[in-house]
């Protein structure tokens, strides 16, 4: 699937299952906590923290789409492109970091 067809997917799906989008600002109060379900999940499974009984069964993945799914639904809401805006996003970043990171004594 390209980016362009899940955000048509999920745009057919919001106006056919879901009905309508939530507006724009409860979106991003939903995109924050779905990142927070997912730092959940990666700091029990790759940091220091221990599962709770609660957490056991969370899948990193669905968690991982549950934020692209939201990311989506403000980017369909906003007239946002992601296809375009990732290519553009490439772009600045092959022009700023051309070297950076090969010259970050950190990364060596």
């Amino acid at each position: 699937m390209t980016i362009s067809e899940a955000q048509q997917q999920v745009d057919h799906w919001i106006k056919t299952v879901g009905v309508r989008y939530f507006n724009e600002l409860t979106n991003m109060s939903i995109l924050m906590e779905e990142v927070g379900e997912l730092a959940r999940i990666m700091s029990r499974t790759y940091g220091e923290q221990s599962f709770k009984e609660s957490d056991k069964g969370n899948d990193l993945g669905d968690e991982m789409a549950d934020v692209l799914w939201v990311l989506i639904c403000l980017a369909n809401q906003t007239g946002v492109d992601l296809t375009d805006a990732m290519k553009k996003n490439f772009e600045k970043k092959n022009i700023r970091d051309i070297d950076r990171h090969k010259n970050n004594e950190k990364l060596k």
